[in-house]
């Protein structure tokens, strides 16, 4: 019969602490344990294996292709412990699941609301916990486990150190916008009437403005860009204050008409917004994750 003891998942976990960390020192700091500790675990590990995972440069540790793979391994497998006890924890059906998820801070907010609030109405009851942040330190709490997804206007690209796996929410054009009497004014030969026209746009932290910033480049239009926000909702003020033209998804097109009384000029396919459901799961099993993702689908179509 095969021993289910024959690996030691206690230097396995220490060698995925190393490896994550990149240094026995901090490793030690984790683990609570003395750095010779740690060091004398590694090679038994190592020794068991028969094999070197890391290249010593100094006093780094870089792993090498055998330890890149048993790294893979390791956080598959301390991934699934940890779905585990999550997954225990919620059998009592009077304890609700927790839901947590990461809004990268550039997104809409009416489009997360519009992504979020079907979670709540799940028949198994939800705890959701928001938070809100930049793109990497999001993906960052993803990897440590305090994350269940991430909505972002961008996709982890091929690379990142971080195992996690993109799902497409669904895509949109841009609505071009203004105060009443700029909208009438402009409506007749958008996109054209844009040049040298005011522009708000979406900062550096957006994927909007290089994609918009592109096309306008494309077609040959000039407008005067006059204001940068990383705060859409800031954006949006200005634009209802008469400060210049703003663009915004076209699916949340009828909130502004009706929060902010801005008109719309025109609307565009040349721009995609494209938004994303990051997860640490290829397929996708927490109840309130499956729940949004499927929302979405109808919201986008």
């Amino acid at each position: 019969m095969y021993a289910l003891n024959q690996l030691n998942y206690h230097h396995l976990y220490y060698f995925y602490i190393v490896a994550r960390e990149g240094s026995i020192i901090k490793a030690s700091k984790i683990l609570h344990l003395t750095p010779q500790t740690v060091s004398g675990q590694l090679t038994a590990f190592e020794n068991y294996l028969g094999k070197q995972l890391f290249d010593r440069k100094g006093k780094r540790l870089v792993l090498n292709e055998t330890g890149k793979i048993t790294l893979s391994y390791a956080e598959d497998i301390f991934n699934l412990g940890s779905e585990l006890q999550n997954t225990l924890s919620n059998i009592n059906t009077s304890q609700k699941v927790t839901f947590a998820v990461g809004v990268v801070d550039v997104i809409p907010k009416i489009l997360s609301f519009d992504l979020m609030k079907p979670c709540l109405d799940l028949e198994e009851p939800i705890h959701l916990i928001s938070r809100e942040g930049d793109f990497d330190n999001l993906l960052a709490s993803l990897a440590l486990n305090k994350l269940d997804l991430i909505i972002s206007d961008r996709p982890l690209t091929p690379g990142t150190p971080i195992k996690a796996y993109n799902h497409l929410l669904g895509e949109t054009g841009l609505t071009f916008f203004a105060t009443k009497d700029k909208a009438k004014q402009l409506r007749n030969n958008f996109p054209k009437s844009l040049s040298g026209e005011p522009l708000l746009i979406s900062g550096d932290k957006s994927n909007q403005k290089i994609n918009l910033m592109s096309w306008l480049n494309e077609i040959q239009i000039r407008p005067n860009v006059v204001a940068e926000f990383d705060d859409s909702a800031l954006l949006k003020y200005f634009g209802q204050a008469g400060y210049g033209i703003f663009c915004i998804p076209s699916i949340n097109e009828t909130h502004i008409n009706n929060q902010y009384g801005a008109e719309i000029i025109g609307r565009t396919t040349g721009v995609k917004e494209r938004f994303y459901a990051i997860s640490p799961e290829r397929k996708i099993k927490h109840p309130a994750v499956k729940h949004l993702v499927a929302a979405a689908a109808k919201m986008f179509n």
